[in-house]
């Protein structure tokens, strides 16, 4: 444990270290984050640095490889997961830079390189034996076999791009999954002291424990950064490795089930934009003043350090409720 803590800690200086260095980097070559213009209250963010998740994916991933992280073979496949999602991002990044314009990759180009890592995942468990999910509230299991690729094709792709659409306010991303992180480590220990049957070695858990611990300590560090008023965004580099991150360290801990539980925020955005998408192509009116929801809400008068607040507070409170039935 104290390795796990010197670990988070490390995570947070070499973030925080990255941040302060690169970001005036950032703004000398002027890779800003072109912003769209129906979004009228981010006008005055236009140029505002992107690319920001490299400042805390690749030093946690750093860290946790120093730190001895790469002797959990199942981790170690999680972090290859969520630098891969890293990778698509920060080339959608790039181009959208490079342009000049909100668009970077084209939506199906996105959508394929997502269902590639996502697919391959979804076969990895199935070879070794993550079959099993946790049904949360209870301390009961399910194995789907053959039915495990599918379904975990289809969970990484609703958390990426869950995540990505979450990510629209300062600190909102962030501080959601730094929660989120934080509840799944706890999450995975209580279970580790509960459960008379666990269905990976103790090595492998605690791992992925490891994993998780390393990037919540990099998240607290970017979010200095990247709290209202943001001095850099994640951008897609940030939101899709994190997603890939949560995606891959709840599925290998066989805690599936529970990502649209203490990730309620995360499916609340998403569903908004279903909802809304749906309704205005049938009646052509609105649900919400904007999508997803955070901007329905700061279009309703909410600060942006309240939405940010309330969306990380609702997260712990419900990850808490989902830890009761391990007490």
């Amino acid at each position: 444990m104290k390795v796990i803590i010197w670990a988070a800690l490390a995570s947070f200086v070499s973030a925080a270290a990255a941040g302060l260095i690169f970001i005036p980097i950032l703004r000398k070559i002027k890779a800003g984050q072109p912003i769209l213009k129906y979004v009228e209250t981010h006008k005055d963010k236009n140029g505002t640095p992107t690319m920001g998740g490299l400042f805390f994916i690749l030093p946690a991933a750093a860290v946790f490889l120093i730190f001895g992280g790469g002797s959990g073979r199942i981790a170690l496949v999680a972090m290859s997961i969520g630098l891969a999602f890293m990778s698509v991002g920060a080339l959608d990044d790039f181009i959208k830079v490079k342009t000049g314009h909100n668009e970077g990759l084209r939506a199906y180009q996105k959508i394929i390189f997502q269902f590639a890592i996502a697919l391959t995942a979804g076969f990895f468990s199935y070879n070794n034996g993550i079959t099993v999910f946790h049904i949360p509230f209870f301390r009961i299991s399910v194995d789907l076999g053959l039915w495990t690729i599918p379904l975990v094709a289809l969970i990484f792709i609703a958390i990426t791009n869950s995540v990505n659409l979450t990510d629209g306010l300062d600190g909102l991303a962030g501080g959601v999954s730094a929660a989120y992180l934080f509840i799944i480590s706890l999450l995975i220990i209580f279970q580790m002291s509960v459960l008379s049957k666990m269905y990976l070695k103790k090595e492998e858990y605690e791992k992925l424990i490891f994993l998780s611990l390393c990037l919540f300590g990099a998240i607290c560090a970017f979010l200095m950064f990247n709290v209202n008023k943001a001095s850099v965004f994640m951008g897609d580099t940030g939101s899709l490795s994190l997603g890939g991150f949560i995606g891959a360290i709840s599925i290998f801990s066989s805690n599936s089930f529970f990502i649209p539980v203490i990730g309620i925020m995360f499916v609340l955005s998403s569903i908004s934009v279903i909802i809304q998408v749906a309704h205005f192509k049938r009646t052509g009116k609105r649900v919400f003043l904007m999508a997803p929801l955070h901007h329905h809400f700061q279009l309703k008068g909410m600060t942006e350090t309240k939405i940010s607040f309330l969306y990380s507070v609702i997260t712990l409170a419900v990850g808490a409720l989902s830890l009761l039935a391990y007490l």
